[in-house]
């Protein structure tokens, strides 16, 4: 057999490496148009911010390593122009020696990757205007930011890659800007739990423009302006771009191969395309919502691995099948580590899925041993048996261990009941008796057996009879401004205290303590329920009642560093 791959990075070579574990007697031929056929994309951003110092670190395989274990005829800066899937062969331009030929093939996989999104623009196409895929456009910009060294980049776009961008630009001493067309960062977030970062980077001096689109990047002398379509201008010495990418399928198309609604490479379970002897992988293609069954795409490179693997043994004559994407990720921003996995709130409320939502801010590990830290954990699912359908966390240590957990829980289709019997690992210095995953189930099956109903953050108004069971400090410190204060102690001496309202909505910090003080109402007759996520998640939902939020006062000094009057010198 004679297998032709178009890309290299994850999915190309994971997909180049299974076929020849598969099948030794295999010719395969890997086709790169870069210079660097396999190399950590991820760590791009770490580099430029001096996390990562040794450049060579990020190249993970050579083509001479690649060769000899492998026996992989591995052609860099060679780029594929033209399928013809009737001849079974494919174009080839050897950028290195500027000749043009032609290579049949038995099995074609594609791995074309996605490229990413330029905004279409006046001025996008500046020079001083960078977007990070490739080993080449990490050192284009790692030699911007020394020569604008003390200055200001602005960064457009709120995603992964943005985000990312943002902090370690920061941390190379630029004043930083992020530019979103949302009114939130990390769209995959729900709208009061993007409300968590968005105070974060504020704390660490990043100006937020949010629900705003650039218009145009203008030169000023060495500088650039960044024109909003608001009409505000920010000026920079250098932008990046971190708007998200876009499938690379202009190849797929012009050799007739069907796309999908998403704008992806439409596949099988197989990974199969439309035409029976090619399959793709990776960033380019559309693949199916594990969870809602929803076409989507999904451009992780965990992903593009297991589907290159994928691909390769239904090539090689092994079935194997591809069950769907959960959308499971996680990014460093600062000191939060922000992870997701499945359906968002927005996502299922768009689709007419029927969910419930519980929030918890459970430890990082037991409290009482030094260093725990708190998490915000989201966790949805569906109102009608339980089942998880996603779940969302924030927090500064024991994300990755839990948005795993929940990420394994959603992939075998386990319900809150399976979560509260879930048997995890503990020890004082790395979890609790009752770890995250436990107390959500725990939260969640006690509201569909019926022991506590819900009082929804976003739904509280002046209109709602609230009872705050927190601590007076606590209560002092900051509070909904009508509401009733009785610590959950002297609650049972104080019950002709509760204020009149059904339901009486009952908040805590968190939800734990109100939870108490909810089964304490109930059995003596009043109609209660609990605001899980407490007076938290209320700031989330309410973020006009403090000072660190976007656009507020602390968010409009961070912009005033950005914008300038007509006229004046972009900067100044």
């Amino acid at each position: 057999m004679k297998l032709v791959i178009i890309g290299g990075v994850a999915g190309g070579m994971s997909a180049a490496t299974r076929a020849r574990r598969l099948d030794e007697s295999a010719t395969i031929i890997v086709f790169e148009r870069g210079q660097h056929v396999s190399f950590a994309n991820c760590g791009l951003p770490y580099f430029i911010g001096g996390v990562i110092s040794d450049r060579s670190s990020l190249l993970v395989q050579t083509p001479e390593r690649l060769r000899r274990r492998f026996n992989l005829d591995v052609r860099t800066l060679s780029e594929v122009t033209a399928i013809d899937c009737e001849r079974r062969q494919v174009t080839v331009h050897d950028l290195s020696g500027e000749r043009t030929y032609v290579e049949g093939y038995d099995k074609l996989i594609l791995a074309p990757g996605a490229s990413p999104v330029r905004p279409p623009i006046p001025g996008a196409d500046d020079p001083h205007v960078h977007a990070l895929r490739t080993i080449e456009d990490m050192e284009g910009i790692d030699s911007a930011v020394e020569a604008a060294a003390g200055g200001r980049a602005v960064v457009i776009g709120g995603g992964f890659i943005g985000l990312e961008m943002a902090e370690n630009l920061t941390k190379r001493g630029l004043d930083v800007a992020v530019v979103e067309t949302l009114p939130q960062v990390m769209a995959p977030l729900d709208a009061e739990m993007a409300q968590i970062v968005h105070n974060h980077l504020l704390r660490q001096g990043v100006a937020l423009f949010l629900g705003k689109s650039a218009s145009a990047i203008e030169r000023k002398g060495a500088r650039l302006v960044v024109r909003l379509q608001d009409g505000a201008a920010l000026g920079c010495d250098l932008v990046v771009l971190g708007a998200g990418v876009r499938p690379e399928t202009w190849l797929a198309e012009e050799a007739g191969l069907e796309i999908g609604s998403t704008g992806g490479i439409k596949v099988d379970e197989q990974l199969r395309t439309s035409d029976a002897d090619i399959y793709a992988v990776g960033d380019a293609i559309q693949v199916s919502d594990y969870v809602t069954g929803q076409p989507m795409l999904s451009p992780l490179a965990g992903l593009a691995n297991r589907q290159g693997r994928i691909a390769a043994d239904n090539a090689c004559g092994r079935a194997s099948t591809f069950r769907g994407a959960q959308a499971t990720a996680i990014v460093k921003v600062f000191d939060l580590a922000v992870a997701c996995t499945g359906a968002s709130e927005k996502t299922l409320r768009g689709l007419n899925m029927p969910y419930e939502k519980v929030y918890i801010s459970p430890p990082s590990h037991a409290w009482y041993y030094p260093g725990a830290a708190p998490m915000t954990l989201k966790m949805l699912f569906s109102s009608e048996d339980g089942r998880l359908l996603g779940a969302q966390i924030i927090g500064t240590e024991g994300v990755d261990k839990r948005i795993d957990v929940f990420s394994m829980a959603l992939q075998a289709r386990m319900t809150v009941y399976d979560l509260e019997e879930a048997e995890l690992a503990y020890a004082p210095a790395y979890g609790a008796g009752n770890d995250a995953a436990n107390m959500a189930g725990f939260v969640a099956a006690n509201h569909l057996r019926g022991d506590m109903d819900i009082f929804p953050a976003e739904e509280i108004t002046p209109d709602t009879a609230v009872l705050d069971v927190r601590t007076k400090g606590e209560f002092d410190a900051g509070h909904i401004p009508w509401a009733t204060n009785i610590h959950v102690d002297e609650l049972r001496e104080r019950l002709d205290e509760a204020p009149a309202g059904a339901p009486l909505a009952v908040i805590c910090a968190s939800g734990y303590r109100s939870y108490f003080a909810c089964r304490i109402l109930a059995q003596n007759g009043l109609d209660v329920a609990n605001v899980l996520g407490g007076y938290a998640a209320y700031r989330q939902y309410h973020p006009e009642e403090t000072e660190l939020r976007a656009d507020g006062p602390i968010d409009s000094e961070l912009k005033a560093r950005f914008l300038f009057s007509a006229g004046a010198e972009a900067g100044q």
